[in-house]
């Protein structure tokens, strides 16, 4: 496993997953929690180039703590973008090659016109020509892309957020052609010579538009089980984002369950504003859970660095990850 995950890491890992969460601490006591060698760190700072250039920016606001999770998403407009543009590919893979220890993270839509508003009706009708392995050629093209620029390493977040309605590749349409479609995914993309993909299952926190654990598709062709969580509803408080139905304690035990390690691919401030108590919280919670990658989404407002909005939470972060540990 990358960057050190070894077997000793993910024993440890699998084995606190019931354990219980940081308490906050009152004013004036206690510090923010120091991230666990073991899990990798990230920023999505941009789609293309400007998110490698801001990552330099980024380490330095951190006092010199090295980003060695590079995320990005392709674009989910046209089947040839989602393909994986050489242009598109090229600054990241520039970026992998300069260091072993760096993970590239990639964010995969499983259909064009990705965030087009498209009713069930003919979502439900693409998942299932997905399923008969219509698509299969698209992504055995971005897998030898892939491969071809040196990242044939890559963890791809296929279809995330899939129990949600933002996207067309949402599950809730037809679940059952949801999974095969995903199966065909990954099959097609690991039958390229040379490639090592990780493949990241990752829902939304919470109960959505369809419990996500329908729309898991099986142990042999998801090797991460990832969460992207943000501080809102449903949820009032971390509490209530740990406990809730499909909330961050159901991620950890599903997890367990099922042999896999974790990651939050996204995650950050939202709807509760500049919340320092939030992102004390939330960096406990991943200093315990020891994921394979955690990556914030650094921009407003979500963001850290990137938001002024968000001083107080940002000095918490900045106060956990700064000075290279």
């Amino acid at each position: 496993m990358p960057f050190g995950l070894g077997v000793a890491a993910l024993g440890l890992l699998l084995a606190t997953t019931a354990g219980a969460f940081t308490p906050e601490p009152t004013p004036g006591q206690g510090s923010a929690p120091t991230l666990p060698s073991a899990s990798s760190f990230g920023a999505f700072l941009g789609s293309g180039p400007e998110g490698v250039r801001r990552s330099r920016h980024l380490e330095r606001w951190l006092d010199g703590t090295a980003m060695t999770v590079g995320h990005t998403y392709l674009p989910g407009d046209l089947w040839s973008n989602i393909r994986g543009r050489p242009d598109f590919l090229r600054p990241w893979a520039r970026w992998r090659a300069a260091d072993a220890d760096r993970l590239f993270v990639l964010n995969v839509p499983m259909l064009e016109r990705n965030e087009a508003g498209l009713p069930d009706r003919e979502v439900a009708r693409l998942l299932r020509a997905g399923a008969r392995g219509e698509f299969d050629h698209h992504f055995r093209a971005l897998a030898e892309r892939l491969v071809g620029h040196g990242l044939a390493d890559a963890v791809i977040v296929l279809g995330w957020e899939m129990n949600g309605t933002t996207y067309t590749h949402r599950c809730a349409p037809d679940p059952g052609a949801w999974r095969e479609y995903w199966r065909r995914i990954v099959t097609a993309m690991r039958e390229v010579a040379g490639q090592r993909f990780q493949f990241d299952f990752a829902p939304s926190r919470g109960l959505d538009a369809i419990a996500w654990d329908r729309c898991y598709p099986g142990d042999d062709v998801v090797d991460i089980i990832g969460m992207d969580s943000y501080d809102q509803p449903p949820g009032e408080d971390f509490d209530d984002q740990v406990t809730q139905p499909y909330g961050l304690q159901h991620h950890a035990d599903f997890a367990a369950a099922h042999g896999k390690p974790v990651s939050f691919p996204e995650w950050g401030l939202y709807r509760n504003g500049d919340n320092p108590a939030y992102m004390r919280r939330m960096l406990a919670w991943i200093e315990e859970r020891r994921p394979l990658y955690h990556t914030i989404s650094d921009y407003c407002p979500h963001g850290v660095w990137r938001c002024d909005e968000n001083p107080r939470a940002a000095a918490v972060f900045r106060a956990a990850l700064a000075g290279d540990r």
